[in-house]
């Protein structure tokens, strides 16, 4: 018994090797089979086979001997580019390993939220930018932003473990109450490693909105979660992206108090443009939807790249409980249907296994169809655009499985349920027997959890 689990755990460590390997011997590995790139012709190699690496001489830190750096160029599936440095100096031994995204800084920042349950969960890869903080919220570990990484979660706890233990020999007669403490927090780590703390989160978050963490069609948002934002201004100075008086004058434009606004008038106001940071104008109209409330149209045009968006802002006092709106979608014309899809909101179609993820899209008032043809466009062009080279056989039918799932809804082909769950209550479907009750539609009020009163920082909110 004992030979058969010794042969087991080596299946499974060879295994695990396998899948996940350090980003420096990824690169090796890659340049010992392929070799380095020399001219245009072996850039234009098939993309089926090992992609070419640069290898660029360059100054050892430790040493200041030259030593080599090699460069691969890559794509990670269902995220985007990125290029893998590995360096290493003949003189001294010195190794260094690290990635940068090979795309600009998106136009928002992105904070991804992903639950482990179980020992394959350790195995989950992580894209760390060198902007990126992750944090451990249950043992209130928090990773400050450093060079970036391709790890997985256990990846990361080891590195915190062999850190943190670095000086704790000297420690422990220096300061033996840090010591102590730091002992707590490794104990605490090797029992996450160990399985022994399951299930514990682990949080990216990244203002660049260049980090990820890996996720697989049609997890729930309770396990993997994501969510964009609009940066600070104190962040656009800290990426360099505006100087110290564009930031001051973007903090003063965002704290102008707004003039009362008519129901009939447009309001055009300067703001700054996310993609390019030049100044455009953003529209405002204020809209009122019947059965329910006032809400505000935002459009915004750039002038100088190109850059559009809209969206929809919902006003009014914060409720007391959250709502659900249950729409049972059995004839096609169900799909012009009015929506106003908030940026809190979590739209879920069991049926499909869809979950869209509060801030996913941002606020949207358009109709059922139009929803749905947006999401299909975005996962379309994202997994089968940018990720599909790098995809294998069995994730490329499990998407178009999917995907296919989500164009029988949009077409009226099948009958399926549709839930809009708004802790701040301020999302909407119509109701086309208004004012008479919908019999395919349920509305219910819920209690917030106190992890949704956290997340909109209303623990925090003084009245």
């Amino acid at each position: 018994m004992a030979s058969t689990s010794t042969t087991a755990g080596r299946k499974d460590t060879e295994k695990k090797e396998e899948l996940f390997q350090p980003v420096g011997q990824a690169v090796e590995d890659i340049s010992m089979s392929g070799g380095p790139a020399t001219n245009d012709e072996s850039r234009a190699a098939d993309d089926d086979g090992p992609q070419p690496v640069d290898e660029v001489e360059s100054l050892c830190m430790n040493c200041h001997q030259n030593g080599t750096t090699r460069l691969l160029l890559t794509r990670i599936p269902y995220f985007r580019e990125v290029i893998l440095m590995s360096f290493y100096c003949p003189h001294c031994g010195f190794r260094n390993s690290e990635i940068q995204p090979a795309s600009q800084i998106q136009e928002k920042g992105a904070k991804y939220t992903f639950l482990v349950e179980n020992a394959k969960d350790l195995n989950r890869q992580i894209v760390k930018s060198e902007t990126c903080d992750c944090s451990f919220p249950s043992i209130a570990l928090e990773i400050p932003h450093q060079r970036g990484q391709l790890t997985n979660v256990e990846g990361l706890l080891t590195e915190v473990i062999d850190d943190l233990s670095e000086n704790q020999p000297v420690r422990k007669h220096t300061e033996p109450e840090a010591y102590q403490k730091i002992e707590d927090l490794i104990a605490k780590i090797h029992d996450m490693l160990d399985g022994k703390a399951f299930p514990f989160e682990v949080i990216a978050d990244d203002p660049t909105g260049n980090s990820w963490i890996e996720m697989f069609p049609g997890e729930p948002h309770t396990k993997w979660f994501d969510q964009e934002y609009a940066r600070t201004a104190e962040q656009n100075e800290a990426l360099d992206l505006v100087n110290a008086d564009e930031a001051q004058t973007q903090e003063e434009g965002e704290g102008e108090k707004a003039e009362p606004m008519s129901d009939d008038e447009v309001h055009t106001f300067r703001a700054t443009c996310p993609s390019c940071l030049r100044k455009c104008d953003t529209h405002m109209k204020l809209v009122d939807i019947p059965h329910f409330k006032q809400v505000v149209l935002m459009s915004t045009v750039c002038d100088s790249c190109g850059y559009k968006s809209n969206e929809v802002k919902t006003g009014g006092e914060i409720p007391p409980k959250g709502r659900r709106i249950t729409l049972k979608v059995d004839d096609p014309e169900d799909l012009a249907r009015d929506i106003l899809k908030s940026e809190t909101c979590v739209l879920t179609i069991p049926e499909i296994n869809l979950d869209l993820q509060a801030g996913t899209l941002g606020g949207r008032f358009t109709t059922l169809e139009g929803l749905l043809r947006e999401v299909y466009d975005q996962l379309n062009m994202r997994v089968f655009t940018e990720s599909y080279d790098s995809m294998d056989q069995e994730r490329v039918d499990r998407w178009r499985k999917f995907l296919g799932g989500l164009q029988d809804a949009i077409d009226g082909k099948i009958n399926f349920t549709v839930i809009l769950d708004d802790p701040l209550a301020a999302s909407y479907l119509q109701n086309v027997y208004a004012p008479d009750p919908d019999p395919n539609m349920t509305i219910e009020e819920v209690e917030r959890t106190e992890e949704q009163n956290e997340d909109l920082g209303l623990n925090e909110m003084e009245v």
